[in-house]
């Protein structure tokens, strides 16, 4: 009904009625120049050619061709909100990290959700994981071959592919998904003492996943669902929220891990290394303009605060450098400038000048070289990332052989129960079965090497994909030197 309608449909009649009283804006140019027709351009008679002096147009034109910035390469695909984060329990024997300092503090935080590889305007039920890979180079079109052909010559992503294809790839919204850090991090203490970790946020709201017909059902009927529920329950006073954790581990024991610690398709048990509670994350506000406070919203995991280091975990290497490039890339050099991603409290003090859309006082009449003698912004030494000893040989080291198997087993027999492991079956021979028998064939024995059962299961559900295919297929012949086709369809 009209007079009942979801907050997020209702933004506009929201925003005006927030206004009250107040007169409506004098409409202005981009430089703020009165405007006194919009509708109207200026020609040469009612109906002659518009004239260049017509600004007002050439205003709009111009910046409605530049409105677009690059969309994301991955995670295209989101949602944002606010909130803050408090801490709960004290972890400074840990780490010196100010945003860990006391119990009770709270520090203002930014969140954004995605998709990882799906368009800006694809679905975010994501009802498959294969809709999310790169397109073919030639048709444009989603390809079964390229995906499973990848997945099935990397073994190491049997975990993901497994969790993705399972219950857990399909959350019912964002409020009701964990978040994980994924990667191995270093925290340092006061006294400079390091131990490796991983973060964890887990829903307060619960676990909840969508079946894949429901999923598919939404893909079609309200592609942006999961985006429309966050903005609903945050606007109607249901401010979702997440329990933070961490899982602690000493180099000693990291040196003994029968897996390797800082490899980002392995996870830590959580028998051997227990979550240790350490505060709340709250989202409370939605975003004024998704354009200004999400699209632009840019995350980079070299923006570690002191008590904060990287591990050798060669993803997070590899992003401390790509994350802000690609910012630097889609935003400009000085996207660190705009409201939603400048420091908080920290006041801003280096060498760094210049650079199109500069929009600061750009550190005045200070010097702009180091070092100086001008009393300009100096190091710190007690700022200095902690020591640690490196004395491997260089080489580019092939892990092909690690065990990508084990962890994958736990989590099919373990973790996952009978109608769960059913359905994982069943959600993944139902997309690999538009690959080549081949890449078929070869992505099984990749699940008979995790169980037998696992891979057995598939192997039947495929024969019988397969088996229909055959009955179904349309065939095309010529007769009697007839120019004309025929064809043919067993249903």
């Amino acid at each position: 009904m009209a007079d009942n309608r979801e907050k997020a449909t209702d933004q506009m009649k929201l925003w005006k009625e927030n206004r009250g009283a107040q007169r409506a804006d004098v409409l202005t140019t981009g430089a703020g120049v009165p405007v006194g027709d919009k509708l109207n351009i200026q020609t040469a008679g009612p109906r002659g050619p518009l004239l260049v002096q017509d600004v007002v147009f050439t205003d709009e034109m111009a910046h409605f061709d530049r409105e677009r910035i690059p969309e994301r390469v991955v995670h295209a695909k989101g949602a944002g909100a606010f909130g803050y984060f408090e801490v709960t329990h004290d972890i400074t024997r840990y780490s010196k990290a100010k945003v860990f300092e006391h119990v009770g503090k709270t520090t203002p935080i930014a969140v954004r959700f995605s998709t990882v590889a799906g368009e800006s305007g694809s679905a975010d039920t994501f009802p498959s994981f294969i809709h999310s890979q790169k397109r073919n180079p030639q048709t444009h079109l989603k390809d079964p071959d390229m995906v499973w052909d990848f997945w099935s010559l990397r073994p190491e992503s049997l975990h993901q592919v497994s969790f993705l294809f399972s219950d857990r790839g399909l959350p019912d919204g964002f409020r009701h998904m964990n978040g994980y850090g994924s990667h191995t991090f270093k925290l340092i203490n006061s006294q400079g003492n390091a131990v490796y970790c991983k973060f964890h946020y887990k829903t307060d709201q619960g676990i909840k996943n969508l079946s894949v017909e429901e999923a598919d059902r939404l893909a079609s009927t309200d592609p942006d669902y999961s985006i429309r529920d966050l903005y609903n329950s945050i606007a109607n006073g249901n401010f979702p929220s997440w329990t933070f954790y961490i899982q602690v581990m000493t180099f000693e024991q990291a040196e003994r891990y029968p897996w390797n610690p800082f490899d980002l398709t392995k996870v830590w048990s959580h028998k051997d290394f227990p979550l240790i509670p350490v505060g709340r994350l709250v989202l409370n506000r939605n975003p004024v303009n998704y354009f200004t406070e999400v699209e632009q919203l840019a995350f980079d995991p070299s923006n570690m605060p002191p008590g904060i280091e990287p591990s050798p975990d060669k993803m997070l290497q590899g992003r401390l450098f790509s994350y802000p490039d690609t910012h630097r890339h889609r935003l400009g050099a000085n996207y660190l400038q705009l409201p939603v991603n400048c420091p908080f409290r920290t006041r801003v003090a280096n060498y760094q000048r210049d650079g199109p859309m500069c929009f600061s006082d750009n550190q005045g009449g200070a010097p702009n070289y180091y070092p100086n003698s001008f009393t300009a912004p100096d190091c710190q030494a007690h700022f200095k990332e902690s020591k640690f000893s490196v004395s491997p040989d260089v080489g580019r080291y092939n892990s092909a052989d690690d065990d990508n198997v084990t962890q994958v087993r736990t989590f099919f027999t373990e973790v996952l129960n009978e109608e769960e492991r059913e359905r994982l079956c069943q959600n993944m021979a139902g997309h690999l079965k538009g690959a080549q028998l081949f890449i078929q064939k070869r992505m099984v024995q990749c699940l008979m090497a995790v169980h037998k059962d696992y891979g057995s299961r598939v192997q039947a559900l495929l024969d019988k994909y397969n088996a229909e295919g055959k009955k179904n297929s349309v065939h095309v012949y010529t007769r009697g030197g007839a120019s004309a086709l025929a064809a043919s369809s067993k249903m």
